[in-house]
């Protein structure tokens, strides 16, 4: 394919999503300012557990990672890049949580090898919080059973303090850590 040839399918691909956004009611780039709460099935360390977004947020700011799909090649790397800086996610006074469609069984695994036993993560199957977080994949229109890969920074108050949108792992751990060393600074 040329590369003018792949510009005028992006360009055909932002339209269409603005699109399909705007007749679903929403604006294409609407953003949220408050965390839409929720409890979820989650799994730390293989053993199953609930996960509180409010219980969360009374310790400290959580770090909400959504991803399409457990064990693929850039989830995997998404959650050892997570695993490896929680010390400091943690120094810091956050906690992080990551979110996919898939079931609380593939959380369980997913927790304790990709994870490394160090942050949950939680089974969205209905996709009930991705679709509350506008972050089904391909947009608000799409029926595929996976989220995009997103991620927030949510203050104890609820307000969402940084939203990452990128298809790499790594800006999401890297712009989520400076966020919350940044809120860390500026309580103290």
């Amino acid at each position: 394919m040329t590369s003018a040839r792949k510009t005028i399918v992006s360009v055909l691909a932002v339209a269409g999503h603005a699109l399909l956004s705007l007749v679903a009611g929403q604006p294409a780039q609407a953003q949220m300012t408050h965390a839409p709460d929720f409890t979820l099935q989650a799994a730390l360390g293989g053993k199953e557990m609930s996960f509180s977004l409010a219980q969360a947020l009374k310790k400290g700011a959580v770090v909400i990672f959504f991803y399409p799909k457990s064990f693929t090649s850039v989830c995997t790397e998404e959650a050892h890049l997570f695993a490896e800086a929680m010390d400091e996610f943690e120094k810091n006074g956050a906690s992080v949580i990551g979110i996919s469609a898939d079931n609380i069984e593939t959380q369980r695994q997913f927790s304790a090898s990709e994870c490394r036993d160090r942050f949950p993560v939680a089974a969205d199957p209905e996709m009930k919080v991705i679709k509350a977080y506008n972050v089904t994949f391909g947009g608000l229109g799409a029926v595929l059973p996976f989220s995009d890969r997103v991620s927030f920074v949510i203050a104890p108050d609820g307000r969402i303090l940084l939203r990452v949108k990128s298809g790499d792992a790594s800006p999401h751990v890297e712009k989520s850590l400076e966020a919350v060393k940044a809120f860390a600074a500026k309580k103290s």
